[in-house]
């Protein structure tokens, strides 16, 4: 399957045929500044119209505005749009964030109201945030598992969970991806989840491509903006970081792309089973991400942007100390 001389990539052995680019849709929501609600369904209609076919949100971004949101822009382009929805994360009024339910009744809760927001009728992949500690994995898989048997849901997608979490989820019900966090500077994923989903045949979804702007060397925003309390953004881990993104940019240089062409280039270069999250919230940074696809990187030119930009060098962790400990997929 191509869309306009682009070939599509299967998400796993269990899941659809996507555009080898995705639309994350987050950012849409306030979570790292303000955002233009006109400018964002543009965005997303360009990414349509370019062929993107996977848009990706959670019920907790802006606590129900991206979902609207992207039920706005989806009016009388639902055909287009395969939704991936991630639930469970619980949040105040103040944004303060209480922890995750994902309790079988309250999965089906969350879904309930995902689409009324989105105005659908079901959703393609749905997933946890993270995992619940509180409930076996069995568990809240075999409610999903109810909600596709329903008509609800396509398929069971997870998020940021380790490889035991896995076995477990894919025994119970096929696995069609994972959402786990990729890019340059945050390769961790190499060492047993990919190996994993590998085996098993499971996709994978990766964010963070740019480290959340990090190595396309994005301002933070004064006021609202998520990522002033992320370790690689504070104080002299910046400045170090700072030092990457210059050998990023030097690199991508020299093939005359810019910097974040050069880091969705090398994910896409990594494995056909991935297909990288843009977390465009404008129809130019859609744009340059797109010019991705024109890049094609051999497997030395791979080892050598490998080589300029040590994931070893990196100067903290990729969420804050409580977080880090909070994710399966670290333990």
């Amino acid at each position: 399957m191509t869309q306009n001389g682009i070939a599509f990539r299967q998400l796993g052995s269990h899941g659809p045929k996507v555009f080898p680019l995705a639309l994350g849709c987050m950012a849409m929501s306030g979570m790292y500044g303000p955002s233009d609600e006109a400018e964002s369904i543009a965005t997303i209609h360009a990414a349509l119209d370019h062929g993107v076919n996977l848009l990706d949100t959670g019920d907790f971004y802006g606590m129900g505005h991206n979902e609207m949101l992207i039920g706005r822009a989806l009016k009388d382009r639902r055909h287009q749009a395969l939704l991936s929805v991630k639930f469970g994360a619980q949040r105040a009024p103040d944004g303060a964030w209480l922890g995750y339910d994902a309790r079988p009744a309250a999965v089906k809760t969350w879904l309930a109201y995902t689409l009324v927001r989105l105005g659908v009728d079901h959703v393609d992949i749905y997933r946890p945030a993270r995992l619940d500690p509180k409930v076996p994995i069995e568990e809240m898989v075999g409610a999903i598992a109810d909600l596709i048997k329903a008509g609800y849901v396509r398929y069971v997608g997870l998020s940021e969970v380790g490889v035991d979490t896995i076995r477990r989820a894919h025994a119970i019900h096929p696995i069609c991806d994972l959402q786990i966090e990729y890019s340059l500077i945050t390769r961790e994923p190499e060492q047993k989840l990919f190996p994993l989903l590998n085996e098993l045949g499971i996709g994978a979804t990766a964010y963070g491509v740019l480290s959340r702007g990090l190595l396309s060397g994005s301002n933070l925003q004064k006021s609202g903006d998520l990522r002033t309390v992320f370790p690689r953004f504070a104080g002299e881990n910046r400045k170090r970081n700072e030092r990457l993104v210059q050998a990023l940019n030097q690199v991508a240089a020299e093939k005359g792309i810019t910097a974040s062409q050069l880091a969705f280039a090398w994910v896409l270069a990594k494995g056909k089973h991935i297909v990288p999250l843009v977390g465009a919230r404008k129809r130019v940074q859609l744009e340059e991400s797109l010019g991705a696809l024109r890049v094609q990187l051999s497997g030395e030119e791979v080892s050598r942007v490998e080589q300029a930009i040590p994931a070893s060098q990196v100067a903290g962790t990729r969420y804050g100390e409580e977080q880090m400990r909070m994710l399966d997929s670290e333990k």
